[in-house]
């Protein structure tokens, strides 16, 4: 019997390349591909009974509403395959215990892509995204950062700032509001640099936050 060079392929490869091949990766980054993914969800009754403490604790805050459109919206447009990834290449954690106060963080990988924070009784939002994306150059030079465009993607000047975290081609968006995090989102080379972004970090293999996911968050993200 012949072996099945397919399928041995698939297990040596790591990250989406398992799922989608470059060229599909490519054009969903583009918004020119609608991938399929799976129709069934895999649980852990364990894991979702861990968090739903936090979970019934955050729908308590006044940014509740504000935080799950925004995470569904996050969800559908960012996350490719999300029910298939979910958890093993990507996962959210609801009122993380890590540095910051974050009200919800998706991470993948290593790398944390997405956090939301309190705003008062809003929200603000952090994208980490490659700088290379965000300059007038395409370089990963912080001094030929294009600031026009940053400030087109938010409803005002003042509703986006900036951080530099540690690695390399890596920029932090700061964005405060709902209205500007929407725009923000649907502004589309934004959306083409938090997918490029995404994809770079679920490429490098299975997520190692996988013990700090919130299912009933994840609920909210796949429902879209």
């Amino acid at each position: 019997m012949m072996p099945d060079v397919s399928a041995t392929r698939r297990r040596s490869t790591t990250g989406l390349r398992r799922f989608l091949d470059l060229d599909q990766q490519r054009h969903w980054i583009a918004g020119k591909a609608i991938l399929r993914d799976a129709v069934e969800r895999s649980d852990s009754p364990e894991l979702r009974f861990r968090y739903i403490a936090r979970y019934q604790k955050l729908l308590r805050r006044p940014q509740a509403q504000e935080v799950l459109e925004i995470l569904q919206r996050y969800g559908r447009d960012c996350i490719p395959i999300p029910r298939r990834t979910e958890r093993h290449y990507w996962s959210v954690s609801c009122l993380p215990s890590t540095p910051g106060k974050a009200l919800i963080r998706v991470n993948a990988s290593w790398m944390e892509l997405f956090s939301l924070y309190a705003e008062g009784d809003s929200i603000r939002a952090l994208f980490l995204v490659h700088l290379s994306d965000f300059t007038k150059d395409r370089s990963a030079t912080p001094g030929q950062m294009d600031e026009a465009f940053l400030e087109s993607c938010v409803k005002t000047p003042e509703d986006v700032g900036c951080i530099f975290p540690r690695g390399e081609d890596i920029f932090g968006v700061k964005v405060r509001g709902v209205a500007s995090i929407g725009k923000f989102l649907a502004t589309r080379r934004a959306l083409r640099a938090i997918r490029t972004f995404n994809l770079t970090h679920m490429n490098r293999g299975r997520n190692a936050y996988q013990a700090s996911h919130c299912y009933s968050l994840a609920d909210h993200m796949l429902a879209g």
